[in-house]
């Protein structure tokens, strides 16, 4: 078992040239198959066409802006738009994540867990699937349309005064990110929470939600991408995520490489943090596949728990659960004070991921995560074969422009029979012609087909799953976020043109 495999949840996928499939009358979801054993769930509670015209007119208004790839480092920016209104991220403690991998899950497991406390919680992730609203999520569900609206229109004036001031300066007016971050901390004052979990947009020491003053900050396992904007290196990438450690916090790290634990110590130390690493100060005992997730046995900072259910599939989300866990017990009793079992066992059997080793549909069982570079794609092809045992898997892969395509498929030839290469929306899409070259080159020309329109790229991966001499025959998609939430929004279309059940 390897501690390094996590997931990698980066923020910045690009959502840019999405299409719109229109309002989609539902709101109960359709079901998936949530095991090997094919019971039926509930779908994730995704907003899937729950975006009115009022909804978008914000979304349109945030994309405007300067873009999530061009991220501004700076911190002012950001600290004068919250002055102007009143520091509303002062109003509540904070969780702060960052890290390169698991993220998202890790701060998703965290937040369910104090929520089960009793506490009134306030999320913050990025990217999106669905919706925009699934950002900014308010006791564990995403902020309502007219709350994201109201606090939009409200917030606007300070945000235009704002950019006016940034423009006298010669300086860029906010950004894409930092006006998402003031509305996300405004959200969380208005409604109000007594606890929020953010998440970090890309690096940490110059992301804009570094103008909270977190208690506890948590980071997940730190890897090399987004060279370009964070370093060439781990231990200049953790230097620059290790910018969140506020003065005398606590802080909890997933197992680290050597170089990048050497500049979370540093920093904790100049700080005079507490600094908990798992394997050390915390560690995942065993974990058990079990139907819908895993059963896992945590020793915490505090406490021993045994025999934990947690919903997400995966040996990484065991070690994600461990995060969390030492995440609630440096929050809320400073690492001294043990969870209370039954608490801690509801928080985590409710937390959801979204996106990640999740099934869709069935026959044949469609599988989405969002893995999406080399790191994250080894996690996926040790998990895969554990949550769902097939002998035969096609892959609906694109990428995005700027990630290790031949490392993703490298991470994957062992695991995907047939690669359905295709391209995901927006402009920054690897062309599916150039990424077809690469992933001929890695597996062979007779296990590539090649369909650049990602519609027809899951059908075409569905025939031939049915076509398998393999009964067991899945679909996987994997490469980039925003094609996972394309995907996840095309079978719940299907869902609803068949009546509501799960996709065929």
């Amino acid at each position: 078992m390897s501690d390094s495999n996590q997931y990698d949840d980066e923020q910045y996928d690009d959502h840019d040239g999405v299409e719109d499939l229109g309002p989609l009358d539902d709101t109960a979801g359709v079901r998936i198959p949530v095991g090997p054993s094919g019971d039926q769930a509930p779908a994730e509670a995704l907003p899937y066409g729950g975006d009115d015209d009022e909804v978008r007119r914000v979304e349109a208004a945030l994309y405007a802006r300067i873009g999530e790839q061009a991220p501004e480092r700076r911190l002012t920016a950001t600290r004068r738009a919250v002055e102007l209104l009143g520091d509303p991220h002062l109003a509540y403690p904070v969780i702060h994540v960052t890290g390169t991998n698991g993220k998202t899950s890790t701060a998703r497991m965290t937040e369910s867990i104090v929520r089960a406390h009793g506490l009134r919680t306030g999320l913050m992730t990025s990217p999106h699937l669905v919706s925009i609203r699934e950002r900014i999520v308010v006791d564990g569900e995403p902020v309502a349309a007219d709350r994201f609206v109201e606090n939009w229109d409200d917030i606007t004036p300070i945000l235009e005064m704002t950019d006016r001031e940034l423009s006298e300066k010669g300086e860029q007016p906010l950004t894409f990110f930092e006006a998402l971050t003031v509305l996300a901390l405004a959200c969380f004052a208005e409604a109000p929470v007594d606890v929020a979990v953010i998440e970090v947009g890309m690096g940490g020491e110059w992301d804009s939600t570094n103008v909270v003053q977190s208690q506890v900050q948590v980071i997940t396992p730190v890897a090399i991408d987004h060279a370009k904007q964070l370093g060439s290196t781990v231990a200049e990438i953790a230097r620059t995520k290790s910018g969140i450690i506020k003065p005398s916090s606590s802080v909890v790290s997933s197992a680290q490489t050597p170089e990048a634990l050497a500049e979370l110590e540093r920093a904790a130390e100049l700080t005079e943090s507490t600094l908990a690493v798992e394997g050390t100060g915390f560690s995942v005992v065993s974990d058990t596949p079990a139907v819908g997730g895993q059963l896992v046995t945590v020793q915490g900072i505090a406490g021993r728990y045994d025999d934990l259910f947690v919903p997400l599939f995966g040996q990484h989300q065991a070690h994600n659960a461990a995060v969390a866990i030492a995440a609630v017990e440096s929050f809320l009793g400073r690492g001294s004070q043990a969870l209370d079992e039954d608490v801690l066992s509801e928080g985590l059997a409710a937390a959801t991921s979204p996106g990640r080793l999740q099934p869709i549909a069935q026959e044949p069982t469609v599988v989405v995560d969002a893995a999406h570079n080399p790191h994250g794609a080894r996690a996926l092809a040790e998990a895969l074969p554990v949550a769902f045992p097939s002998e035969h898997v096609v892959g609906v892969v694109g990428i995005l422009g700027d990630k290790d395509a031949r490392g993703f498929v490298r991470a994957l030839k062992d695991t995907v029979e047939t690669f359905v290469v295709t391209q995901p929306p927006g402009d920054r899409a690897l062309d599916a012609d150039a990424f077809a070259r690469i992933v001929v080159a890695e597996v062979g020309e007779d296990r590539v087909v090649v369909e650049p329109s990602l519609e027809q790229a899951l059908q075409e991966a569905r025939d031939l799953a049915d076509e398998a001499d393999a009964e067991d025959a899945l679909v996987l998609v994997a490469g980039s976020i925003v094609m996972v939430g394309k995907v996840m929004e095309l079978v719940h279309a299907e869902g609803l043109r068949s009546g509501g059940g799960a996709a065929k």
